[in-house]
């Protein structure tokens, strides 16, 4: 797939997995570790297209995944290693957490830097 001009994304149709998160508390090393693997892993699956992310002082993190199909979601969220740190996220480090999954139709930007280079 061809990345569109806005932030690296896919070209649609494409699917997106947002997924939020809050914190228990602090970040941990152990986490952290976890949390990198998961990263390291997913990037490695089939369909996998590309991730964006941001995250806050407060211990709130917004990640969106984007896939090339539903089946390529389900594989991931089937992987051995990736359901065992989804108990673990339950159990140890999130207060909460929420996943959407949406199939992006369309998608179009606006860049004042690509306007301003353009005069």
């Amino acid at each position: 797939m061809e990345s569109s001009p806005s932030l690296g994304r896919p070209q649609p149709p494409y699917y997106a997995v947002i997924i939020t998160t809050q914190l228990r508390g602090e970040e941990t090393p152990d986490y952290r570790e976890m949390s990198t693997r998961m990263t390291e892993l997913g990037t490695k699956q089939p369909g996998y297209l590309g991730r964006q992310g941001m995250s806050d002082s407060e211990g709130r993190d917004l990640s969106i995944i984007y896939y090339r199909d539903e089946e390529s979601i389900r594989a991931w969220k089937a992987d051995l290693e990736h359901l065992e740190a989804q108990r673990l996220g339950k159990e140890l480090w999130y207060q909460s957490y929420t996943v959407e999954v949406a199939r992006v139709e369309r998608e179009y930007s606006f860049s004042r830097a690509t306007q301003d280079d353009a005069l």
